[in-house]
């Protein structure tokens, strides 16, 4: 055989195997993407035990006081399987729900909101708001995400104002800059949050000082959990902050080993129950929703968290 042809058949063979590893490699790639966006819908319900109330605090026979924590649901109007599953939470008959914010996924969404959460909005509950129900999302550079740079909000506003009304007027307190007290399930809270510290929007200030001491609960909100906020709540005494934003990490390693925490928190608190003080335990949970330009998850599935308040050992 000639040289030539040799050389020819040579790059032929090549050429081939070439673009089989390439084709395996858009398969793999195409296979993880499809396995990432189903995940996004592998909804979870988890649960936790804090042992925060002072002994005696509980009434004969009731072993816990319950709070429903949800945030980030990142509601797209068509989001049925969503919006069904988080309404049949309700079936938990939770003592308190706590919503950390970042309802919204676009303008549209707001009765998509209502649907998911009318149930709960018929029990006692408090939430305040996080970037996402101020302003829509956009596409942005996910590397400013993995590098931990802050990406500006969009110029599109949400229909919060809405929301909030629909929240408040089904008997949801709204925490943001405010100190509430009130009793439910037997237990006297008190509950204080902040705007999003993401967006700089926070002013702890504005919640004028400590819990109310005759508590037997103090919860603080906050839709990101920056340290700083944390922080100032810890020092007031409060003894359970609950916060969402991180998504988990969203995009995780095996064992849902997360990469970045989108916040100034460390990695092993991005999701979950962890001490932040001597005083105060953290809650943060990875929420239900994704961007609407992001809908991956991986090794991080959509959540809600169930937090049993037991009280503590004598």
């Amino acid at each position: 055989m000639p040289r030539e042809e040799r050389n020819r058949g040579a790059l032929s063979r090549i050429a081939s195997k070439a673009l089989s590893s390439v084709g395996a490699l858009t398969a793999v790639g195409a296979a993880t993407a499809a396995a990432a966006f189903i995940e996004t819908r592998a909804f979870v319900l988890h649960e936790v035990t804090v042992p925060v109330l002072d002994p005696g605090t509980l009434d004969d026979g009731q072993d816990a006081f319950t709070v429903l924590h949800i945030s980030d649901l990142h509601m797209l109007a068509g989001q049925r399987l969503k919006q069904n599953w988080v309404a049949g939470l309700d079936a938990l008959e939770p003592d308190l729900v706590v919503n950390t914010g970042d309802n919204l996924g676009e303008e549209q969404a707001v009765p998509a909101v209502l649907r998911a959460l009318g149930p709960l909005l018929r029990r006692p509950g408090v939430f305040i708001f996080g970037s996402n129900d101020y302003y829509a999302p956009h596409p942005v550079n996910p590397f400013n995400y993995l590098l931990g740079k802050r990406n500006k909000p969009s110029d599109v506003d949400l229909p919060w104002r809405g929301m909030r009304a629909a929240f408040v007027e089904h008997g949801w307190e709204d925490a943001t800059h405010r100190r509430v007290d009130f009793a439910t399930a037997g237990v006297k809270l008190a509950v204080g949050g902040v705007d999003d510290p993401h967006l700089d929007r926070d002013d702890y200030a504005a919640l004028g000082g400590a819990p109310n001491p005759e508590a037997d609960l103090a919860i603080g909100l906050s839709h990101s959990p920056e340290p700083r906020v944390l922080d100032e709540f810890a020092a007031d005494g409060y003894q359970l902050m609950m916060s969402g934003h991180t998504h988990g990490g969203q995009l995780c390693l095996p064992g849902g080993r997360a990469i970045v925490t989108n916040c100034g928190i460390d990695h092993s608190r991005v999701s979950g129950l962890s001490r932040w003080s001597e005083r105060m335990w953290l809650h943060v949970t990875n929420g239900l929703g994704t961007s609407k330009y992001v809908p991956f998850r991986t090794f991080c599935r959509p959540s809600a968290t169930v937090l049993r308040i037991v009280e503590r050992s004598s």
